[in-house]
């Protein structure tokens, strides 16, 4: 049965005011299998005049332990239905079960930790300079928050902006992708049962000239959080901008994964393979860029080789299957298309290359892992993100080649380093400009720390307490105990 869901907004399931649908299909099948309602214009200002009503009204007036006490009790929600959030998003974006399933059950965690610090957002009382005055500062929420995600995770993606907004006393207006969207509505059916008030989180679908424009520039939604391409931070950034809004952006990355002829090569190939080929490439901070000292080339890429020759493609359903269909027809195209380039650029393909079709295939939505070899710094293929499971392998002679072709990109989210000197470890960790440095390992996240880009990476950070910050204005208050008359015409500076 294909499924029509409704939007969210005001604790309500609401028809859009297009009373259009269009199809979510299965990148496994390549079947519709959920309706997604086409929101528009006046859908937003629908949502965000209930988003600032909940500021007004019961959500304002909560106090931050009890604001706390609802994220943690939203969390668990999380946590008992696990199974359902993990089946409808790895149905939407084709990612393994087990994969999506492992991130919801973490993505409970982050409710948890920001629940907790709901209650101490503390301002300071300032030691002053000036003779009888009292001062100090209080934090308050920005507002309405928008939320605009991609199809890669849209669950947990939306956690990072949606608990620390939350925690500062915020409402959040969601628009995930349009190829992706169900798993968010699925979501907000626990906003309910947890008891949060009307408002305090909406859900809009659709596309982005008409939900995610005109949701940047509603007067009333006071902060942008996006995650996505360069191309479309830029565009969001520039049109927040023109109407002084907050934004920050978690954007792509070219990541380089570098691996010194001392590392433990084992542990190390591990790292590469799930820094590149988990969740078939289509992670931001994809460890995309291999670099390699020229004394272990050869016999690391024979490595690669041979782990990646047993990946198992398939059903990302099914418990065995290692990896599953690219998430959309138009990406598909694209990294095949960057398969191409690399070719013609003459980067020499080891293994992989092709895309996968037939019995056991569905749509045919599959690209095998791929490695490239005498790849140069300079190519497109080492310089634009892929966003699929293509790996660019390239040689550096030392430390300071090595740092030298890391750092020449336009991009800067994260890196890994592969060593047993801690002198190197640490010297490579503050060289390299990079928002995240993963030493020994790579892809691990936690929502104890911060996580955002230098450079095209992005702007602001998300996780820890940092992240409570960027959805905070800061007041600084004045009180006088002077009982004196001044002068009205002398200023006391």
């Amino acid at each position: 049965m294909v499924q029509r869901y409704q939007l969210f907004i005001d604790n309500e399931w609401v028809d859009p005011a297009s009373d259009t649908w269009f199809d979510s299909l299965d990148p496994f099948s390549g079947e519709p299998w959920a309706e997604i309602p086409r929101a528009n214009e006046a859908d937003v200002s629908r949502a965000v005049e209930a988003a600032s009503a909940a500021l007004d009204g019961p959500w304002g007036h909560m106090s931050a332990t009890d604001r706390g006490l609802l994220l943690h009790k939203l969390g668990a929600l999380i946590e008992q239905h696990a199974d359902t959030l993990t089946e409808v998003e790895s149905r939407d974006n084709g990612k393994l079960r087990s994969e999506v399933g492992g991130q919801v059950r973490y993505m409970a965690k982050y409710f948890y930790y920001y629940g907790g610090l709901a209650d101490k957002i503390q301002g300071a009382v300032i030691p002053m300079d000036k003779p009888k005055v009292f001062n100090y500062t209080r934090y308050e929420p920005l507002g309405v928050v928008a939320t605009i995600t991609p199809w890669n995770s849209s669950l947990l993606l939306t956690a990072w902006k949606l608990a620390p907004a939350l925690c500062a006393g915020n409402t959040v207006i969601a628009k995930p992708s349009e190829y992706t969207s169900a798993s968010l509505f699925e979501l907000a059916k626990l906003f309910v049962e947890a008891g949060f008030p009307p408002g305090v989180f909406n859900v809009l679908t659709g596309f982005g000239k008409e939900v995610g424009e005109p949701l940047v520039i509603h007067p009333k939604v006071a902060r942008i959080a996006f995650t996505g391409g360069d191309a479309g931070g830029k565009a969001v950034n520039v049109l927040g901008a023109q109407h002084f809004k907050r934004v920050s952006l978690e954007l792509g990355g070219k990541s380089p994964n570098i691996i010194f002829e001392d590392a433990d090569l084992t542990r190390a190939a591990n790292g590469v393979i799930t820094g590149i080929f988990s969740a078939g490439g289509q992670t931001c901070m994809a460890g995309s860029r291999l670099l390699l000292q020229e004394s272990i080339h050869d016999e690391f890429v024979e490595r690669l080789i041979a782990i990646s020759s047993k990946a198992k493609l398939g059903d990302p359903s099914l418990p065995d299957v290692q990896v599953g269909p690219v998430a959309t027809r138009p990406q598909f195209d694209k990294v095949m298309e960057y398969i191409g380039i690399a070719k013609a650029e003459g980067a020499r393909c080891v293994f992989g290359g092709n895309s996968r079709s037939g019995e056991g295939f569905g749509a045919g939505q599959f690209v095998e892992p791929t490695i490239f070899v005498d790849v140069d710094n300079s190519m497109r293929i080492a310089q634009e993100e892929v966003f699929g499971p293509v790996l660019s392998v390239i040689k550096f002679k030392d430390e300071e080649d090595a740092i030298r072709i890391a750092n020449d990109i336009r991009f800067g989210l994260a890196s890994g380093v592969w060593t047993k000197s801690l002198h190197r470890a640490m010297y490579m960790s503050e060289r390299l400009k990079a928002g995240t440095v993963w030493v020994n390992n790579y892809r691990s996240t936690s929502f104890t720390t911060p996580f955002g880009g230098y450079k095209h990476s992005g702007i602001g950070r998300e996780g820890g307490i940092e992240a409570v910050k960027e959805y905070l204005e800061t007041k600084s208050v004045w009180i006088s105990t002077d009982l004196d008359m001044p002068d009205p015409f002398v200023r006391k500076y």
